[in-house]
């Protein structure tokens, strides 16, 4: 059998981009993904040959069957995030997939997703703590389309210039040590006169305690 023969496609439903797979009977081979609009992307797998080194300069050949390279290959990417783990990369018994084999594979990595999600929301109730949930998770969720609290992004957070403490963008008091960082949002919301004269640096000295606070 030649090699034009011995061809099988790895066949890719997933939209994810995944670093180049390297072996050493086959050298390095990107698995291709779907372009928008595109249900499946092709990736042609050739059969080969590898060998057996003995040492002394005997080596002994062998042939690799495509469909072996392909699986092992899909093995290799379903596998990456554990055990139960599906990517929607899959071979095809024929050239191309089969709608059955689509439907199939589509099925499987909608359930990965959801079980993600499931996992995601478990975390996010025990902790609230959106550091816990992870890429995978929150890919997950934005394939299935949904709107979850833990899907976003913290804001990131910077120094205070008086005191150092962590504070959020655009707040207009710290917490901690009480400089105006912002005195026209202090004012607007009663914590400094409007008319009061603006400072000429950033910070501004404590802002005066509320009746609430002395």
């Amino acid at each position: 059998m030649n090699k034009q023969d011995d061809t099988v496609n790895l066949v890719n439903i997933s939209t994810q981009n995944w670093p180049p797979r390297h072996r050493t009977y086959l050298g390095s081979l990107v698995i291709k993904s779907p372009a928008p609009g595109e249900r499946y992307a092709l990736t042609s797998i050739h059969g080969c040959k590898g060998f057996l080194d003995f040492g002394d300069r005997h080596k002994v050949d062998f042939a690799i069957s495509a469909r072996e390279i392909a699986e092992d290959l899909a093995r290799e990417i379903n596998g990456d995030s554990g055990e139960g783990s599906f990517h929607g990369v899959f071979v095809s018994a024929g050239l191309e997939p089969t709608q059955e084999e689509l439907d199939e594979a589509q099925a499987k990595l909608k359930a990965f997703h959801e079980r993600l999600v499931s996992m995601a929301d478990l975390e996010w109730e025990r902790s609230h703590n959106p550091m816990f949930i992870t890429d995978l998770e929150r890919r997950a969720a934005r394939e299935l389309k949904l709107d979850k609290p833990w899907l976003y992004d913290p804001k990131p957070q910077s120094e205070c210039p008086a005191c150092g403490e962590r504070i959020k963008p655009g707040v207009a008091i710290c917490r901690a040590c009480r400089a105006v960082l912002d005195r026209e949002k202090a004012a607007e919301f009663g914590f400094l006169p409007k008319d009061a004269p603006v400072p000429a640096g950033p910070v501004a000295k404590s802002a005066p305690k509320t009746p609430r606070e002395k």
